[in-house]
């Protein structure tokens, strides 16, 4: 904590110089409002339009949250199944690799044909967002556990399943929960574009009606609504990686150096 706070000042102090900067330069240069609001503007916008947006938080949070349970399952079931299966591995690694050079703009409209406008494609489009950050980031804290350990409960006869349970998915979790933390920030992303394609309220469509009137305070202020639920979510699983993660490995030469004391 202490840390927190003696290195927290730098990074607040550069925000705090860029929205002075900021506003300065918007009224030096009488910038138009519609093009460059000044901070002052987005934050009148924020206090007094809560009746506005407010009403559209809770939709986009709902949506992302559900996206995210579902994502976050079918990526950790996905990775479980790639590392015990080999084959299954060698056959759709690849292609779980060249599904995420389609972005997710591009294949949005396509959900909505074959799914509509309902929850479903929306979902859809979220758990494309989430999974596959926590597949490769489980698949890789598979993949480094510990040889010895791993040698010798094949040695004391653990069956395949024994040692998973026992061994690779504990030694696993910090890696997984690496990835629940960038796919929490992403599932709000993912809300918000698949808003954008068809919704009745959410931050997406706020934004949306915002821009299309030219109230470019307003879309501002979905900008902070997007980064604050995204670091909402991200300081949620934080928050239970503490709580359920009581070890981490040591690496190799923090091992060594520890054994030489």
């Amino acid at each position: 904590m202490k840390q927190l706070i003696k290195k927290g000042w730098r990074p607040v102090s550069v925000i705090i110089l860029f929205i002075i900067v900021w506003e300065v330069a918007c009224q030096a240069f009488e910038i138009p409002t519609w093009l460059l609001p000044p901070p002052s503007d987005i934050w009148n916008e924020a206090i007094n339009g809560w009746g506005q947006y407010s009403k559209h938080i809770s939709s986009t949070v709902q949506l992302a949250v559900v996206g995210f349970l579902v994502g976050s399952s079918i990526g950790i079931i996905v990775a479980i199944l790639l590392y015990l299966i080999p084959f299954m591995r060698d056959a759709f690694y690849p292609v779980l690799i060249i599904s995420q050079n389609i972005p997710v703009i591009v294949s949005a409209p396509l959900l909505i044909i074959w799914f509509g406008f309902g929850m479903l494609p929306k979902v859809i489009i979220i758990t494309l967002v989430c999974f596959f950050p926590i597949t490769i980031a489980a698949l890789d804290g598979f993949r480094q556990t510990n040889r010895d350990l791993l040698h010798y409960m094949q040695m004391a006869g653990a069956s395949k399943l024994q040692i998973f349970k026992k061994l690779e998915w504990p030694h696993a979790l910090p890696a997984v929960f690496s990835g629940l933390k960038i796919s929490a920030t992403y599932s709000v992303m993912g809300a918000v574009i698949s808003e954008w394609l068809g919704a009745n309220k959410g931050i997406g469509v706020y934004m949306t009606l915002a821009s299309s009137s030219f109230r470019t305070d307003r879309v501002f202020v979905a900008i902070i609504l997007v980064i604050i639920l995204s670091l909402l979510f991200f300081s949620l699983i934080v928050y239970i990686e503490k709580k359920l993660v009581r070890w981490k490995p040591i690496e190799e030469g923090n091992a060594h150096e520890s054994f030489n004391h």
